[in-house]
């Protein structure tokens, strides 16, 4: 028999729609194992012809999990187009919006999706290695992770009218302004975040150390790392230069974001509907990078809240301050950002501009283009739109934090795959190999570290059950196996 192909698709535990191949040699071992991205992408396309004004209530309907930065990236484009800088208060006010976006995004993914491998255990029953065997085995974490996504979801809908999809920044600013008691409300809400968050770094720190041989082979490879970050280096989440690190942790490029296109260019592979961005300089694939918790946490210099920062020195010394290129430690960074999230709510809160009426600025200065930069949960966003004479989208580019993790998560599904299933992967009764369910999930958990948003990369939704199928060389299905 010649060589065999494990098909996982979909994969669980992610936002969207994507597969992976397996290829085995003769002998059982790996030859190679791919990661697909099987949604089409069009989102940009039927933009063209539209207002741009209309862009940050469009956008977010790529994705109910994290509207809010699509939202806040298409108003910063339109900022530009329209030559409106919104006033300080304004974007206090976004940011404000952004921390309840992090702080959502962040908590589901540990507790709900990331949570159940690590709590649960890779080889635990499917059946309840999920959101509900959560709730069965710790029912009272499970409802202070519930309320920790609440809380973020409640600033975003306090802000902007609803919890997903809001309608709150225009371009110039916002559309309303925050009153003393939806302050007081997001002020009081804050403490009972804080100490979910460390419950959560607690259950990390401990996993981790029980788990180190794991996180010693579990996709560990070399790349550079790409963030925003402040005038002074620090963790930015909202606005500041996008800065480039090589493997080395030494600074390749510092730029503002508008001039992404100088730096950065897309490679097409045959074999996934999602592009590879690289660093243009050191071309493909030297040029590779990775983006989101893990690249910001190596970018950065320091992060300018007390809490977060403790941890931060903490995270650092795991590799004497060279980057860190562990991806299960996605899910430590994950965490040490929603802690910086919520501090930074209390920031804002603080600052008397918040409380502000002047929140827009209706100064009109049509440029014909723009370009919106903002760290999504997952990684550095780019909107970027050019407009005709009366203001209609000529052209739109998106580059979004799964695209530019696309090839970490296809480097990370092949190192897995061959980490864990060579060896293991044994005939069964004549029919082909088989591969335990433990192994394969270990495959697909090297996806959800990246905590991926297919349908943000791609602009498509899709939803389906997850099948593992084993093919062999004819075409012929040796084995299946289906999760509903």
């Amino acid at each position: 028999m010649g060589k065999q192909k494990v098909t996982i698709e979909p994969v669980t535990r992610i936002e969207g729609h994507a597969k992976v191949t397996i290829h085995l040699n003769n002998d059982g071992t790996v030859d190679h194992a791919f990661f697909h991205v099987n949604e089409f992408r069009g989102f940009e396309k039927f933009c063209e012809g539209r207002m741009y004004f209309e862009m940050p209530s469009i956008t977010p309907r790529i994705c109910g999990i994290c509207p809010v930065s699509h939202h806040l990236a298409a108003a910063k484009a339109s900022d530009q187009i329209q030559g409106s800088p919104p006033p300080r208060p304004a974007n206090l006010l976004r940011e404000l919006m952004h921390m309840g976006q992090i702080i959502q995004s962040h908590g589901m993914h540990f507790f709900e999706l990331a949570g159940p491998d690590l709590i649960l255990g890779f080889d635990a029953d499917p059946a309840i290695r999920n959101v509900v065997g959560l709730i069965q085995a710790n029912p009272e974490l499970a409802v202070k992770a519930v309320q920790l996504r609440k809380y973020g979801q409640e600033i975003i809908r306090l802000l902007g009218g609803r919890k997903i999809h809001p309608n709150f920044a225009v371009p110039g600013g916002v559309n309303k302004a925050l009153t003393s008691a939806e302050r007081d409300t997001i002020l009081a809400g804050s403490v009972e975040a804080i100490a979910t968050i460390q419950i959560g770094l607690a259950i990390m720190k401990d996993w981790a150390a029980k788990n180190m041989e794991d996180i010693n082979k579990f996709a560990v490879f070399p790349t550079g790392y790409f963030s925003l970050v402040t005038s002074t280096g620090s963790l930015e989440l909202y606005d500041g230069d996008c800065k480039l690190i090589d493997q080395f942790g030494q600074p390749l490029e510092q730029f503002n974001g508008r001039q992404y296109l100088n730096y950065i260019a897309e490679r097409v592979e045959d074999w996934s509907y999602l592009k590879f961005p690289y660093y243009k300089k050191m071309g493909w694939p030297g040029g590779v990078y990775r983006v989101g918790p893990l690249g910001r946490l190596n970018v950065a210099k320091q992060i300018d809240t007390p809490l977060a920062n403790e941890e931060f020195k903490v995270f650092k010394s795991l590799s004497g301050g060279k980057p860190i290129e562990n991806t299960l430690y996605y899910h430590y960074a994950r965490l040490i950002e929603a802690l910086f999230g919520v501090e930074q709510v209390r920031v804002l809160l603080d600052d008397p501009d918040i409380m502000s009426q002047e929140i827009l600025n209706t100064k009109r200065d049509m440029t014909g283009e723009g370009v919106g930069v903002i760290e999504a949960p997952r990684g550095t966003l780019f909107h970027h739109y050019w407009t005709n004479d009366k203001g209609q989208l000529e052209r739109v580019n998106m580059i979004v934090a799964t695209g530019h993790n696309n090839y970490a998560m296809s480097t990370a599904v092949d190192s897995v795959a061959k980490t864990y299933i060579n060896g293991q992967a044994t005939h069964g009764n004549g029919n082909g190999y088989h591969i335990k369910e433990g192994l394969l999930n270990r495959v697909e958990a090297a996806i959800r570290a990246y905590d991926p948003c297919l349908s943000c990369s791609t602009h498509a939704i899709g939803q389906m059950p997850m099948i593992i199928e084993m093919v062999d060389p004819s075409g012929l299905v040796v084995d299946r196996l289906q999760r509903d």
